[in-house]
Formats: structure tokens, sequence, C-alpha cells
């Protein structure tokens, strides 16, 4: 299949570079970094936020019904900007 890409002129010189001094072509560099790249992103796993609970007893009764505004400003009281 036939496509269009940009490739940074720097890096494009590089892949050049590297196919002249290992006598194949420009399109097999190309077609052997993607295989690798989608190999690679293939076996890796998904980034998972892992659970980062507290024990409490949730908000405080003052602030149940409250803005955001209001609490991020309770969150910061007291600090120096």
């Amino acid at each position: 299949m036939k496509t269009t890409v940009e490739i940074a002129d720097e890096l494009l010189d590089e892949a050049r570079k590297v196919a002249s001094r290992e006598g194949i072509t420009l399109r097999a560099v190309i077609e052997a970094g993607l295989r690798k790249e989608v190999r690679e992103r293939r076996r890796s796993k998904p980034f998972r936020l892992r659970r980062a609970t507290f024990r409490g007893r949730g908000l405080r009764p003052e602030l149940v019904g409250a803005s955001w505004e209001k609490i991020r400003d309770l969150t910061y009281e007291g600090s120096s900007e």
C-alpha cells in the first residue's frame, strides 16, 4: 500500500544512512521500525491508575452541597500563593 507521511529531515537522513550502510532499502528500514514499534506497543499493558483511597468519613458535613470553588478555597486556605 502506498501512503504519504511527513518525516523530520534529520530522521530521514539517518534512516537513509542506515539503509545505505546495511545495503537495504529505505523502505525496509522504515518497515522494520514500524514493526518493532507496533510489536512493543501491543505487548505493553495500558496505563492503569492505582486505587488511591484513604480511610475517612467522606465530605465534611458543612461542605455537602458546597461549590467546587468553596472546597478549593478551603483546600488552599492558609497557604502562601
